[in-house]
């Protein structure tokens, strides 16, 4: 017996809350209300049962429908955006593809034009008294998603076609349009690029890029304020928008964000001939764009710093003509498109839950403003804001990838940073005279190549500051945390004012007795031979060794070692676990006189035998 309606729970009158793994539903007057839907039910007649059961005012405010989404790798949830008929499908063959018996469909709500634009939760009146007779107007409704700008260039520019773009077969029937070497021609559609150079002197911000938090790639003519003579198609610039000030620099004077707004050359979506792009990589995202918003795929028949020509990969299969062809502007970086043919005539009969040009640049260039805020954004995050924006489930390797491309376009290589450390540390000698660098590599059967082991490094007023501080001396080191693992080795010493001064700083492979024993060894021979200072740390093998070598200079009388009170004491309560005993311990270490150190003493052996000894 075939299902002709699914359960569905609506969620509405609150707000969602999402988790790293979970998704929930919260508010004050929240509600729930069970909605039987038709398998064949549209987003239309989907919006219109809302209204109906919920009763929430249509004049008023708009709906924003998640559902509660189950992921493959394991139990864990995340929303699908609810915003057309092909969404509204396949929210409904959750039923059907797990074994989920009820959908959750969470609920919420902006306000419409003309009213305040602003999400508002379950402490505003949703209602009207009665909704039957309430006017229907015109409403809309996307995915509920926070628009995330970006800023700044493509990173990676490739000119070669890989397999993110797509196949790299050359079609020899695509009207020779395999000719790399070929220049764009002078004719009806590209006679405007002759005086190019002058023309983008004198219209500053009209071209722009389609990875800038909000680009217009829309060619799209005004007649009441574009001289229908001019061959070349303007990028009108409005007022932009900013959430931070220190985006300023990097913005691009332009209204349109590719992946809110339909509108690519033509209102009704589609490319334009003649359509410019400040760079291949501009058009490449484009291109990407264009095609995750349409639910269809393209393939790469040929890509060149010159030419890139992309067809329908179900061409063959269903006769798509979707063709774009575009060629490099002489002389310049611009790309314009001399050929197109669309829109797509092919029909997607599934959505896989991933997208192929959806690849790791374009997600990259997405989560470019939250790598900058937060680099420590995790795979499982950029999954999660890539469904909210697109609604596609891209797998953690893509994600990672994604995530390595763009802090290396923010930060740059791992491996030139570290090629770049000799120079760094050469101006540094430069522009502050005295200062002590010490440097350690590793040879190999290469000529003039050595490998980075360590470094080693006090500035001079640090050294002759030390010699006026008290004779105490913190050492301790930290992990780094980038692609080549390593340990900051670093010195510390306490000014007149029982204020950290800082000493002495280090780059090595580890914490082992080599190193702690090269690091002291290069403080006594370059920052202090001052005697007797007392060296305070943990009780690391390889610092304990160092400090009894005679050969490095630290050992008794010349240095004394004593523990840290917060890794003794820390290192006490795993052992013991016992809060007011470890209270003790401290109070003991701090004491100022022997008596009250007794004192403190004698209280942990009478609760504690053990912990005395």
């Amino acid at each position: 017996m075939s299902i002709s309606t699914i359960s569905v729970i609506c969620y509405y009158n609150g707000h969602m809350l999402r988790s790293k793994t979970d998704v929930t539903y919260e508010g004050r007057k929240a509600v729930i209300a069970p909605i039987d839907i038709p398998v064949e039910c549209t987003f239309e007649e989907l919006i219109s049962l809302i209204y109906s059961r919920t009763n929430i005012d249509k004049r008023r405010f708009r709906l924003l429908l998640n559902c509660k989404y189950p992921l493959s790798n394991g139990n864990r949830f995340q929303p699908f955006p609810i915003w057309d008929d092909s969404s509204v499908r396949r929210m409904l063959n959750l039923v059907n593809s797990t074994a989920i018996d009820e959908i959750e469909l969470f609920i919420e709500v902006d306000r419409v034009q003309g009213l305040l634009n602003q999400s508002v939760g379950g402490d505003v009146d949703l209602f009207v008294r009665d909704n039957h007779n309430v006017a229907h107007p015109d409403y809309s409704c996307g995915p509920s998603m926070s628009q995330v700008p970006n800023y700044g260039p493509h990173g990676d520019d490739d000119d070669e076609c890989n397999d993110e773009e797509g196949n790299n077969d050359c079609d020899e029937d695509f009207d020779d349009e395999c000719n790399e070497d070929a220049d764009v021609e002078v004719d009806e559609h590209a006679a405007a690029f002759t005086n190019l150079n002058q023309i983008l002197e004198n219209e500053h911000g009209i071209y722009v890029s389609a990875q800038a938090p909000s680009c217009d790639v829309s060619n799209y003519l005004d007649d009441e304020n574009l001289d229908q003579s001019s061959p070349v198609n303007h990028h009108f610039p409005p007022t932009p928008q900013f959430e931070h000030v220190e985006n300023l620099d990097n913005a691009v004077a332009s209204g349109w964000t590719p992946w809110v707004q339909n509108s690519i050359g033509h209102s009704s979506g589609e490319f334009v001939i003649s359509q410019v792009f400040n760079s291949k990589s501009d058009l490449q995202d484009a291109a990407k764009i264009y095609s995750i918003k349409a639910h269809q795929e393209f393939i790469v028949v040929a890509s060149s710093k010159k030419l890139l020509v992309l067809r329908c990969k179900k061409a063959e299969e269903f006769h798509c003509p979707w063709k774009l062809r575009a060629m490099v502007v002489k002389d310049t970086s611009l790309f314009v498109i001399n050929k197109y043919t669309g829109p797509h005539t092919c029909v997607n009969h599934c959505m896989n839950r991933d997208h192929h040009q959806l690849d790791s640049n374009l997600v990259a260039t997405h989560i470019k403003s939250l790598i900058k805020a937060q680099f420590t954004l995790t795979p499982a995050a950029i999954q999660a804001s890539v469904m909210e924006k697109w609604g596609y489930q891209i797998s953690y390797k893509k994600a990672l990838d994604g995530k390595h491309k763009a802090l290396r376009q923010l930060f740059g290589d791992f491996s030139h940073a570290y090629t770049e450390l000799p120079r760094l540390f050469s101006g540094i000698e430069q522009s502050n005279p005295g200062c002590a660098v010490i440097w350690k590599t590793c040879e190999i059967n290469m000529p003039n190549t050595e490998v980075f082991q360590r470094v080693f490094w006090s500035f001079k007023p640090s050294i002759e500051g030390f010699e006026h501080c008290r004779p105490i001396m913190s050492i301790d080191g930290t992990h780094l945390y980038g692609k080549y693992k390593g340990k900051l080795l670093i010195a510390m010493g306490c000014d007149g004012n029982n204020q950290l001064f800082p000493l002495t700083f280090a780059i090595t492979e580890g914490e082992n007795t080599d190193s702690w024993g090269w690091f002291l060894a290069c403080i006594r021979n370059r920052v202090t031979k001052r005697m007797g200072i007392c060296v305070i740390s943990d009780r690391h093998p390889g610092i304990m060794a160092a400090m009894f070598d005679p050969h490095l200079g630290w050992a008794a009388p010349s240095a004394y070692h004593r523990i840290c009170m917060r890794h003794f004491a820390s290192n006490f309560m795993t052992r013991f676990k016992d809060k007011i005993l470890k209270n003790l311990v401290c109070r003991a270490a701090l004491a100022p006189t022997v008596r009250k150190f007794n004192k403190h003493m004698n209280t942990i052996g009478r609760i504690n035998y053990e912990a005395l000894h």
